[in-house]
């Protein structure tokens, strides 16, 4: 396996899991870090991974981002958009400033990083995006209206761009996760969370490796005819 896969937001949770994943598969794998510099340094010690600095709401740090992987690398095969932040707050709360770091960061950061790879995509006929969405961009989250919008953009982000680059033989398709056990959900009570069970037909909370099992698949041959797709990762949630 010499494919080498870019993913965005790999320092925590389900873009950590992807890192350990595919190196573990033997991709050669580039990821991203902003905040957490740590940890990206730890896992990159870990797995062999390289760990690049990265704001993905800015389109020059996302281009310089991807440069350095490619001078590493040679070429990016596989670009998983991961990045994102999740916010509660009532929707007459929300400011300019919440609205616009909320879409920049989950929804235009995978604009940036798609548009700077997919030149050499389509030179070459090959290539795999994957956009990670949340259920919550299917269905709507109440005191979550930016983060519901920003994650359905992915989704018809997902289903436009593959049509529109299907012909060069590169697929793009988005993942949905549900509750997942990661920080991004850690501000959750117990009560919360037990019910977002008992409302989950598989009676559980997911995994992160859940998630990640489902990028292995759409990145492997063996999904060569699937693309434009919303993959639901969710126990059931939404059906």
């Amino acid at each position: 396996m010499n494919k080498t896969v870019f993913i965005t937001g790999g320092s925590k949770g389900i873009g950590a899991e992807a890192v350990k994943q595919f190196t573990r598969c033997g991709y050669k794998v580039a990821f991203t870090y902003h905040s957490s510099k740590e940890n990206a340094l730890n896992l990159a010690k870990e797995t062999g991974a390289s760990a690049i600095f990265c704001d993905v709401s800015r389109s020059d740090s996302v281009n310089l981002a991807i440069l350095e992987a490619k001078e590493q690398f040679g070429s990016i095969d596989i670009l998983i958009n991961n990045a994102g932040i999740d916010e509660f707050s009532l929707f007459t709360d929300i400011t300019d400033e919440m609205w616009s770091k909320m879409i920049d960061t989950n929804l235009s950061s995978a604009f940036f990083a798609s548009r700077s790879v997919l030149p050499d995509m389509i030179k070459k006929k090959d290539g795999v995006i994957i956009n990670v969405s949340s259920m919550w961009g299917e269905v709507g989250a109440s005191c979550e209206v930016h983060y519901s919008v920003s994650k359905a953009g992915l989704i018809g982000l997902t289903k436009a761009l593959a049509k529109e680059v299907g012909p060069s033989g590169i697929r793009v398709n988005c993942i949905t996760p549900g509750v997942i056990d990661t920080d991004m959900n850690k501000n959750l009570s117990k009560e919360d969370l037990e019910q977002l069970k008992t409302d989950t037909p598989l009676g559980k909370i997911g995994k992160a490796s859940d998630v990640v099992n489902a990028m292995l698949f759409l990145c492997d041959d063996t999904s060569s005819f699937i693309t434009g797709q919303i993959l639901g990762v969710n126990g059931g949630y939404i059906i």
